[in-house]
């Protein structure tokens, strides 16, 4: 897939695009910059493009096991 291939979103992703962009053009911003904004901010928002269930899953995976082997154990005890 090239850069800046847009097939990998949801037509939400790209109506959601579309819609700031033509907020940014009503402002005065150059079409290509409007555009470029655009799909950075439904980057932002949503993660980029489609991503299968499986990816997701081992994503959380990977952090939580990551996160429990950085904790330290409390070395004081309980009274």
């Amino acid at each position: 897939m090239p850069r800046g291939d847009k097939s990998s979103y949801t037509s939400k992703q790209k109506r959601q695009a579309e819609h700031i962009e033509e907020g940014y053009k009503k402002r005065g911003v150059s079409s290509k910059t409007a555009a470029k904004r655009a799909w950075a901010t439904v980057n932002k928002e949503s993660g980029g493009g489609k991503k299968s269930k499986s990816k997701k899953a081992a994503k959380k995976t990977a952090k939580k096991a990551a996160k429990k082997s950085t904790r330290r154990k409390s070395t004081r005890k309980k009274k």
